[in-house]
C-alpha cells in the first residue's frame, strides 16, 4: 500500500467516530424537533385554539435558534464543543421537565415555554456540530457528510412522529366528537386526561437527555478548524468584515426559506390529513411519509455527491422539484394532495446538506460566526408555518362568508395555504444558480462547489 492510500485510510479512521457521535446528535434533535408534527393537533385541541395558535408550538422551538445562536457561538468558544454538546443536552432535559406542570396546569404558555428551552439546547447543539462536520473532511465532499447526518435527524423524526403520534393522537377523533356534547365540567375532565397522556414520554425523554449530556462529556471528539482565508494577490479584494461576503447572506435568507418549507411539509401534514376528513388515527402517520422520502433522498446524496452531482446541482434539482410539487399540491384533493406535501421530502433533503458548504466557503476566521448565522436561520420554521396558519383561517372564513360550509371551507382553506412554498423555493433556485457565487469570484484561491 502507498504511503498516499495509508494516509486516506488513517485520516478516514481517525473522522468515523466523531462522524459517529455526530450522527448521535443529529438522531436526538431529530427525534425532539420531529414531534411538533403531533404536538400540533395535540395541542390544538386541549387548549382549543385556532389554527395559527397551534402553530406556535413550531414557532416556540424555532425562535429559540434567533435568540440563542450568537449567545451560543460565545458559549462554544469559552467551553469547547464537547462540553457545549453535554450542556445543550441538559438544557433540552429541562424543558423536557417543564411539560409535567404545564401538563397538570394545561396552560397553553407553560407548554411553549418547555418547548422554546428544548430549543435552545438544540441550538447549542446545531451551532457545534453543523460546521464541525461540514469542516471536518473535504469541503467538496461536505454534502454527502451532511446528508448521512441527515439520515439519522430524519429516521430519528419519522421514530418521534410515530411514537408521539401513537401515544397523543389516539381516540382524538372521538373525544373531539364527545367535546361538543358534553357538560362543562365533563369537558375540562377530558382535556384534562387527554392533557396528562404527554407526562410519562417526556419524564423518558428527560432522563435519556441526562445521560446522553453526561456520556458526551467522555466523547473523543478532535479540534478542527475552517481552512484559512487566502491574501489577497494581483488586485483581488481582502476580505476584512463578514458583511463582505454577500453569498453568506443570501445564504442565510436561503435556508431561512428552506427550514420553513420543511417545518411545513413534515408539521402540517397531518393536521391538512385530519382537514381533508381523514381520520387521525391514519393522519398520525402522515410526518413519517415526509421523513421517509428525506431519508431515501438522503441516502442517494450520499451516494451521488460529489462523485456524479455537484452540491450546487443537488440544490438546484431540490428547488425545481420543490416549486413542481407545490403546483402538485394546490390543484389535487384529498389523500392526493396529501401525498404531494409527504414528497416535498425529496425537494428539502438535500437543501440543507447543499446549503452550508456552499455558503460556508471561502470565509475562513468568520465561519464560526457565520455558522451562527446559519442556525439563526432557522427561526424560518417559526415564521413561515404560522403564516401558513393565517392563510388557512383567512382563507376559511372567507369561503364560509361565501356560504360555503365549514367542513368544505377547512379543507379548501387548507390546500389554499401551500401557495406559501412556491416564493420560498424560487428563492433556493436563485441562490443555487447564482447566488452562492455573489463576492467570491475576486477571491483569490477560492472555488465553487
Amino acid at each position: 500500500m502507498s504511503n498516499n492510500s495509508q494516509a486516506s485510510v488513517q485520516k478516514k479512521n481517525n473522522t468515523l467516530v466523531p462522524i459517529m457521535i455526530i450522527a448521535g446528535l443529529f438522531f436526538i434533535f431529530g427525534f425532539v424537533t420531529w414531534i411538533n408534527g403531533a404536538l400540533i393537533p395535540f395541542m390544538k385541541t386541549i387548549s382549543e385554539l385556532t389554527s395559527a395558535q397551534s402553530f406556535l408550538v413550531a414557532s416556540a422551538s424555532y425562535i429559540s435558534f434567533v435568540v440563542m445562536a450568537l449567545p451560543a457561538s460565545y458559549i462554544l468558544s469559552k467551553i469547547g464543543y464537547r462540553k457545549g454538546m453535554s450542556l445543550g443536552l441538559f438544557i433540552m432535559a429541562l424543558g423536557a421537565l417543564v411539560f409535567i406542570p404545564a401538563a397538570e396546569a394545561r396552560t397553553y404558555w407553560m407548554f411553549l415555554s418547555g418547548i422554546f428551552i428544548q430549543g435552545a439546547g438544540m441550538t447549542l447543539l446545531q451551532t457545534a456540530s453543523n460546521p464541525y462536520i461540514t469542516i471536518l473532511g473535504p469541503i467538496e465532499s461536505a454534502a454527502k457528510r451532511i446528508a448521512i447526518m441527515g439520515i439519522a435527524n430524519k429516521v430519528a423524526g419519522a421514530l418521534g412522529s410515530l411514537i408521539f403520534g401513537t401515544l397523543l393522537l389516539s381516540g382524538i377523533d372521538e373525544i373531539k366528537e364527545k367535546l361538543s356534547t358534553v357538560t362543562t365540567s365533563e369537558k375540562v375532565q377530558l382535556l384534562d386526561t387527554m392533557a396528562d397522556s404527554v407526562v410519562t414520554p417526556y419524564i423518558v425523554m428527560t432522563v435519556v437527555l441526562v445521560v446522553l449530556g453526561l456520556l458526551i462529556l467522555k466523547a473523543p471528539l478532535p479540534h478542527v478548524e475552517a481552512e484559512p482565508i487566502e491574501e489577497a494577490k494581483d488586485g483581488a479584494i481582502a476580505k476584512t468584515s463578514i458583511f463582505q461576503f454577500p453569498h453568506l447572506w443570501l445564504g442565510v435568507l436561503t435556508l431561512f426559506m428552506y427550514v420553513g418549507v420543511e417545518v411545513i411539509a413534515g408539521d402540517t401534514i397531518i393536521a391538512y390529513g385530519i382537514s381533508l376528513g381523514i381520520p387521525a388515527a391514519d393522519a398520525r402517520f402522515f410526518t413519517t411519509y415526509t421523513l421517509m422520502a428525506m431519508v431515501a433522498t438522503y441516502a442517494l446524496g450520499a451516494i451521488l455527491i460529489p462523485k456524479v452531482i455537484s452540491q450546487t446541482t443537488a440544490l438546484k434539482a431540490s428547488a425545481i422539484t420543490g416549486i413542481v410539487l407545490s403546483f402538485c399540491i394546490v390543484f389535487t384533493t384529498g389523500f392526493t394532495s396529501v401525498l404531494f406535501v409527504a414528497a416535498l421530502g425529496v425537494a428539502n433533503a438535500l437543501v440543507w446538506p447543499a446549503v452550508w458548504p456552499l455558503t460556508l466557503k471561502g470565509l475562513g476566521k468568520y465561519t464560526k460566526t457565520a455558522s451562527a448565522l446559519l442556525i439563526m436561520a432557522i427561526s424560518g420554521g417559526a415564521i413561515i408555518p404560522p403564516l401558513y396558519g393565517r392563510l388557512v383561517d383567512g382563507n376559511k372564513a372567507d369561503l364560509i362568508a361565501q356560504g360555503m360550509s365549514e367542513v368544505l371551507a377547512t379543507a379548501q382553506a387548507a390546500t389554499k395555504g401551500y401557495w406559501i412554498l412556491l416564493p420560498c423555493y424560487i428563492i433556493i433556485l436563485y441562490y443555487a444558480i447564482s447566488g452562492h457565487k455573489l463576492g467570491l469570484k475576486k477571491t483569490k484561491g477560492i472555488h465553487h462547489v
